[in-house]
Parts: C-alpha cells; sequence; structure tokens
C-alpha cells in the first residue's frame, strides 16, 4: 500500500524529533563571556584595604572611601610596606632616632619604581605621594608619630589612616 502526502509527511517530522534536542554551545559561551566580563570590571571598581587578622583598626566614623595608595601594615610586632617585612618594632622603639631607617629606604624605592627613575616633580610641579597606614588599635603612639615622622621625610606628603567604620549605633 502506498503511503498518502500527509504519513510520508508526519514519518519525516518524526524522523527528526528522535535525534533529541541539541544544545546551542554558542549562545552559552556569549553568556559566560558576558558574565566574565562584569564580573572582572566589578571587581576591579572595590577599593578595599588589605586585612590582617593580627591588626585591629581603631573605630572611626570617616565617611571617605580608601585609595590606593602605599600601605604601611603596623602590628605590635611588624612594620610591613606593600607585604613586605622591613622592621621589627621592638627594634625600632629601642632605636633613638626619629626616623626609621628600613622603613624610608623602602619607601623612597618605591616612589622610585613608580615614577620610573624620574625626579620628584613633573612639569615642575612636586609630585604628591600618598601613604595609607593600617596601625594596630594597641600601638603606641610614639611608634605611629616615628612612622609618619619617617613618611613625611621620604617625601610622601599625604598620609592617610586607615580606621573601622563605626556605625551610630555604637557607643
Amino acid at each position: 500500500m502506498k503511503a498518502s502526502r500527509r504519513a510520508k509527511r508526519m514519518s519525516r517530522h518524526h524522523a527528526r524529533t528522535k535525534k533529541g534536542a541539541a544544545l546551542n554551545m554558542v549562545s552559552l559561551m556569549d553568556i559566560f563571556t558576558i558574565l566574565v566580563f562584569f564580573l572582572l570590571i566589578s571587581s576591579s571598581s572595590v577599593k578595599d584595604l588589605p586585612n590582617v587578622k593580627q591588626i585591629q583598626l581603631p573605630e572611626s566614623t570617616a565617611e571617605q572611601l580608601p585609595k590606593e595608595t602605599v600601605v604601611i601594615m603596623v602590628s605590635d610586632k611588624d612594620i610591613v610596606v606593600q607585604g613586605r617585612k622591613v622592621a621589627d618594632v621592638a627594634a625600632v622603639m629601642k632605636n633613638r632616632s626619629g626616623e626609621i631607617k628600613a622603613l624610608k629606604e623602602e619607601l623612597i624605592r618605591l616612589a622610585e619604581r613608580k615614577l620610573g627613575g624620574q625626579s620628584a616633580s613633573v612639569d615642575g610641579k612636586p609630585v604628591v605621594r600618598e601613604v595609607t597606614i593600617l596601625g594596630d588599635k594597641e600601638i603606641p603612639f610614639k611608634l605611629l608619630k616615628r612612622i609618619m615622622l619617617t613618611c613625611t621625610q621620604a617625601s610622601y606628603s599625604n598620609i592617610s589612616l586607615a580606621v573601622m567604620h563605626k556605625t551610630e549605633g555604637k557607643g
């Protein structure tokens, strides 16, 4: 018996649907590419200071967000610049001189590396160098004062102190 046109068309249709649904990988790759770009862009705009568990920052009601600057972390044992240990707090406190020599050398090295060997002024204007100090709330003020003096002597004129944001409800 000869099949009708309708029967032939239905058999072709059933033959196509038995193969299973194909996954369109191009669309899936486009979605993941957009997701990756979104995550990269949004993660680069976050301005966050490094967090060290051994340092407890004092609390304040500061409203400004931190900038990307040279970071000096001061714990009860070490002074660390950009993740590199430069001095022991005990040795610094024993030394009677006002400046911390190892810290000054590291700050000058970082400034020269950033400028690429240029002088301390660009187009006749002095370069404003910024530094952020993350100091444990238990460190002596005398140590903090010496660190700030050293920063000033190394031509870092804009010094910021990192603090934890204090909510209005806390007293």
